[in-house]
């Protein structure tokens, strides 16, 4: 993922330099990125960068008139409109196109970064103060991770940066591991690296002669938490002048933009009030290999509807003939931080980076408005994994019980969006950028002030739509919400369509290993064909089973696999025969294996 990486040091600065290259080129992965280096041996930095050609923070470093402050910045921001015109007409010459704005904010904003509004982090460098600050958004989405030592602070964008020049560190810490098997993430800001950190959320840490002077946060949950409740219409009305007010500010900039369409409530509130000009907004929807499922129908009338041209991007022979690259490289991009079931999510955003370079999507607004959420603890299989790491996967559960405690919104923005989905995010960012408008400061801030009645209902989001856009009302989402009068319309269909999710759930990845074996006896009839692709359009149970077969048996069977430390070899043969047979599940337990194995070849085994 585009990002920054460096040290701050008192090393020799040949050493310094040597080493600052070689984690640029550790994250160089695509012929359309553009690197970049600076360094400041007064005070200890060595910083390099690595951004999509023509993105927000391409032309790195920013600078003031008198070359005394340096901001190496990565991300994007979206600021109050004319804030780059106003510092310009207060005389600082920058382009009011670009983000140089942000190294003059620094000079008037003694608060900053407090005031910036977006997913990013970066470098400021104050020659004038001595000092250089290493910073994050409030909510750590775009990720630093970090390692210190007697020689240096390192930090990176991605680990395998650090891992590169420090291979001492290729250790899998044994917390992380219980965590991402239980969770599917490693939480705390932890890694599944030893040694290897990550820069909480809101840090703006200060360095001073080469090494760290202070660990500060400029932002705390409880300035939001700590707000009065507003009544029912009062939170709606201030919702929506929010909501309305800001969302422009994320189809600004220089890229294209397409949009990235779903059936759900959330891309379609940006649909209802994004008044683009017809023809002018490319749409897109991820879609199957059985049938159109929800997603591509509704996504297809509402882009219609809306005046604006959509085409539809399948995962199907293409994705899997190169499975094994995906595979490989989804573990590898994101440094282990998402499993298997993510890999067609880089095929997919490779052929939506040919439409245009920055998606627009509803990321976040069910996890924001409705609290949604989208992990937990799950016991692993017995006898998958050996005794020595399950103490650490019982901890991971007692860590997550803790977690929770918070208020719900907390959890859902400083939490679990940073932890549980940011492999995704990489992943996705490694090809394009993600803008979302449902983690803007003012939004999130004012979702904290929601009576409970507001956050356990569908009532504000579909409100949301009608107020912007009736007609869009009329197309039901994919659960069967709104919609006009038909055949099925209200309960009926919402009873309908949920049957069906959760029969495609159960014939996919929940598959009960009961029914499993029912279905085994019936195989040639092929029954999870009536089901699957309404829904969904990764199908990895029978994708393992029959396609993948071959690399699942090679990967998983392998001695090298067999032999880790805390994989339970009989247990493991018995999976992988069992599910490549037909007669049992065990999708989610291939997803966490072959991950694994994987993070072990790229990272952890000798290099």
């Amino acid at each position: 993922m585009p990002g920054i990486v460096g040290l701050i040091t008192k090393m020799p600065r040949e050493v310094a330099d040597r080493e600052l290259l070689q984690m640029v080129e550790a994250l160089c992965h695509e012929d359309f990125y553009v690197p970049g280096m600076w360094a400041d041996e007064s005070l200890g930095v060595y910083v390099g960068w690595i951004a999509r050609k023509d993105s927000f923070s391409d032309g790195m470093p920013l600078r003031n008139e008198r070359g005394d402050v340096v901001l190496v910045f990565s991300g994007e921001e979206f600021p109050e409109p004319g804030t780059a015109q106003g510092l310009k007409d207060r005389g600082h010459e920058l382009d009011v196109a670009g983000p140089s704005y942000l190294a003059h904010l620094y000079e008037e904003d003694p608060s900053f970064p407090v005031g910036l509004n977006g997913r990013f982090h970066g470098l400021l460098s104050d020659r004038s103060r001595g000092t250089a600050v290493l910073f994050n958004d409030r909510y750590g989405m775009h990720r630093i991770y970090y390692h210190e030592s007697k020689a240096a602070f390192y930090f990176a964008a991605e680990a395998k940066a650090i891992l590169v020049v420090r291979p001492e560190l290729r250790r899998v810490d044994p917390q992380g591991l219980g965590e991402f098997v239980a969770c599917g993430s490693v939480l705390e800001n932890r890694t599944l690296f030893e040694g290897i950190h990550v820069l909480p959320p809101a840090s703006a840490w200060v360095f001073r002669n080469g090494s760290i002077e202070r660990k500060s946060s400029y932002f705390h949950p409880r300035e939001w938490e700590d707000q009065e409740t507003l009544d029912p219409e009062s939170y709606y009305r201030k919702l929506r002048e929010v909501f309305t007010q800001n969302l422009p500010r994320y189809f600004n900039g220089n890229e294209r933009i397409a949009m990235s369409l779903t059936g759900g409530s959330d891309t379609r509130m940006i649909m209802a009030w994004q008044k683009s000009q017809p023809g002018s907004l490319p749409c897109y929807t991820f879609g199957g290999m059985f049938r159109d499922c929800q997603d591509v129908t509704l996504g297809q009338r509402v882009a219609s509807m809306c005046g604006q041209p959509h085409q539809v991007i399948p995962v199907g022979k293409e994705f899997l003939a190169r499975f094994p690259h995906y595979a490989e490289r989804a573990v590898y991009l994101t440094d282990g931080c998402v499993d298997m079931s993510r890999a067609p999510d880089l095929y997919l955003n490779e052929r939506a980076r040919e439409i245009a370079p920055v998606r627009m999507t509803g990321n976040y607004g069910g996890e924001v408005l409705r609290r949604v959420r989208t992990f937990k603890p799950v016991e692993p299989l017995p006898g998958l994994f050996r005794p020595e790491i399950l103490s650490y996967v019982n901890q991971a559960g007692e860590t997550y019980a803790r977690l929770i405690q918070v208020h719900p919104v907390s959890f859902a923005v400083f939490k679990q969006s940073p932890w549980n989905h940011y492999g995704i995010l990489a992943l996705e960012q490694t090809q394009l950028s993600l803008r979302s408008p449902f983690l803007d400061n003012d939004l999130v801030r004012t979702v904290f002030r929601a009576p409970e009645s507001a956050l356990s209902s569908n009532e504000v989001s579909l409100r949301l739509i009608a107020d912007g856009n009736k007609e869009l009302l009329r197309i039901s989402t994919d659960r069967g919400l709104a919609g006009g009068r038909g055949r099925f319309s209200g309960a009926a269909s919402r009873g309908f369509l949920e049957f069906l999710f959760k029969a495609e759930y159960a014939y996919d990845v929940g598959m009960p290993q009961w029914v499993a074996r029912i279905d085994h006896v019936f195989s040639g009839l092929r029954l999870e064909r009536l089901f699957l692709g309404r829904h969904k359009v990764f199908h990895f149970r029978i994708w393992y089973r029959d396609v993948l077969a071959g690399y699942v048996q090679e990967m998983l069977l392998d001695p090298r696999s067999l032999g880790r430390p805390y994989i339970g070899r009989k247990r493991l043969e018995e999976v992988v025969r069992s599910h490549l047979k037909g007669d049992r599940n065990y999708t989610t337990e291939i997803h966490k294996v072959l991950t694994l194995e994987l993070l072990h070849r790229l990272f952890l085994d000798s290099h």
